[in-house]
């Protein structure tokens, strides 16, 4: 049995069998003077008493605008303390929040509305160059004739309300104090009332998928879920009440919303907000200012911040912990934030939106080669096994294959799709994560690639991940990724996108004799492009489809991709 690449998470910490509402009463009862909120831009600071009763002030004015139990609450923000303030919201009052990336346009916007049968909408108001309002009203004109409240429209049957988060008196829209006021008019005991019918195994949240191929995907999660999720990282980061996390991850991301924000809460923990979108220098003066505990951050976050220039401005000596996820992490980049911001007891998370996200962490007690080189291990109360992607058969450990998770942290569904549920979740209740991994003797687990990412180059099958990490440890690499383009004679080649260190130059033919005797000739890529920057998500995630577009295009390997293969 313990030759096969299987693990249990095992724990003498029970699972949290509260909804989040009842989380928060009980914390904030605990730690009422304790700092919940700080948002440094908006000059917000608030207790977790005031916290809470910020909180349900937005639960009351949702079920006096006629928000059920079960209807879903859209959110499209940025990181504002009131995105934070509806995260906790719709859960006490039952409802089920939508979070909505800030970089959707108006096509995305509307196939969200639709997909989830959004009832309310919260919006902000224009950043940079996204337009919000007019987004809206191009999606939906119908808006504009509305009375705020009485939305009517064939194309989103079930919209009815729209909030603005701001005092713009904007057609068919609440004014965020007109909202609030509303809820003047629900007693608390209705609210009261509302909480006693909730379970923790209802839904409470729809997150989609990254869409980087496809449609996205709309996640739905539980109280049971994210609440016991972000309970069990901040025991791995072992977070108490004198804690404060600095937070740049996007709210509308797991990371966010759960690694971060409910990974404070479930501890009393004190949530740190820098600025409403991602700016390296904001997280390094927030740092130092607010004498931040922890950060957390995907590598690209991490890799911007230590070559800002102002970097040594700051002083990091308050740092002790922090998470670096949601994409794979270069080791050098761990060594480097472990060594220079302090972050001695820096964690790893590994998962994805379908398990509320984490599946298996590193904790501040494993040794740091494995924190700076593994994802770690199993977390506790879920199941973790590799399997062949062909068989499905569990393979040896030492052996690369698809990981797979079962327990508490799976996603209810997709919803309203049926289908994309039945190929990811499988009859015994695993969720099959796409990920290719390595599982250890000791039950420490390697990221090796994506599924579908794998490149097969001559009948060898090549994980891009291991060529990543070493082309990492090159003095003028900063940055790298790995990808396969197609190949008349092999089938698919490597190909390097690099970025440089800021001043240096590097031709592909130098890189490649830095391959040479290091790593075997068919993992050293046949192309390398110089690039500034990569292709990505909002949430840092690397679009490597559409990178393998471009380098196919700019290669003139069309012909080459049009090649049919069995």
């Amino acid at each position: 049995m313990a030759n096969i690449s299987y693990a249990n998470g095992t724990s003498s910490i029970p699972l949290i069998g509260e909804t989040i509402g009842e989380m928060l009463e009980r914390i904030s009862n605990t730690y009422p003077d304790n700092e919940a909120l700080v948002s440094v831009d908006q000059n917000i600071r608030w207790t977790y008493s005031e916290f809470l009763k910020k909180v349900d002030e937005v639960a009351l004015s949702l079920m006096a605008i006629g928000v059920n139990k079960g209807d879903r609450v859209a959110i499209w923000a940025l990181n504002y303390a009131e995105w934070i303030v509806v995260q906790f919201a719709t859960a006490r009052c039952g409802a089920i929040m939508v979070n909505i990336n800030p970089a959707y346009r108006t096509f995305e916007l509307e196939y969200a509305l639709k997909q989830a049968e959004v009832n309310t909408l919260i919006l902000q108001g224009r950043f940079k160059s996204s337009d919000y309002v007019g987004m809206l009203y191009e999606a939906c004109p119908e808006v504009i004739e509305s009375r705020p409240g009485k939305i009517s429209t064939e194309k989103f049957p079930f919209l009815r309300n729209v909030i603005f988060l701001g005092d713009v008196p904007y057609n068919g829209m609440f004014t965020w104090d007109e909202f609030i006021a509303k809820g003047k008019n629900i007693s608390r005991d209705e609210l009261t009332e509302r909480g006693n019918s909730l379970s923790f195994d209802d839904p409470i949240n729809i997150q989609y998928t990254s869409g980087t191929t496809g449609y996205p995907k709309g996640v739905v999660l539980t109280h049971h879920n994210v609440l016991n999720n972000g309970y069990t990282i901040g025991n791995g980061m072992k977070f108490t009440e004198k804690d404060r996390l600095c937070i740049p991850v996007p709210f509308y991301h797991c990371f966010g919303m759960v690694l971060s924000n409910l990974a404070c809460v479930t501890h009393g923990t004190t949530m740190v907000i820098p600025s409403p979108a991602f700016d390296p220098e904001a997280v390094l003066r927030t740092i130092d200012k607010e004498k931040c505990t922890a950060v957390h951050g995907v590598p690209t976050m991490f890799i911007a911040e230590l070559k800002h220039p102002n970097f040594n401005k700051y002083k990091y000596d308050s740092l002790r912990t922090g998470i670096m996820a949601g994409s794979p992490c270069p080791i050098e980049v761990m060594k480097a934030v472990n060594q220079k911001m302090n972050m001695r007891d820096i964690v790893i998370v590994y998962g994805q939106t379908e398990t509320s996200p984490g599946v298996t962490m590193t904790t501040t007690d494993d040794p740091i080669e494995m924190r700076v080189s593994t994802v770690g291990r199993t977390f506790p109360h879920v199941e973790i096994k590799i399997v062949d992607p062909v068989t499905q058969k569990i393979v040896l450990r030492g052996e690369p294959g698809e990981i797979c998770a079962r327990g508490y942290v799976v996603m209810k569904c997709y919803y309203n799709n049926p289908s994309a549920t039945r190929q990811t979740i499988d009859a015994d209740k695993w969720n099959h994560t796409g990920d290719l991994g390595i599982m250890d003797g000791e039950g420490f687990v390697k990221i090796v690639g994506r599924l579908k990412e794998m490149v097969i180059r001559g009948g060898e099958n090549i994980y891009p991940r291991e060529i990543e990490e070493f082309l990492h440890t090159n003095p003028k690499v900063l940055d790298a990724y790995v990808i396969g383009v197609p190949d008349e004679k092999y089938g698919e080649e490597l190909m390097a996108w690099v970025k440089l260190h800021e001043g240096l130059t590097m031709a592909g033919e130098e890189l490649k004799e830095f391959c040479d005797g290091q790593i075997a000739r068919y993992k050293i890529p046949k192309y390398v492009k110089f690039v500034d920057d990569f292709p990505m998500t909002v949430s840092g995630k690397i679009r490597k489809g559409e990178m393998r577009e471009i380098s196919i295009k700019e290669l003139g390997l069309e012909k080459e991709a049009d090649i049919k293969t069995a």
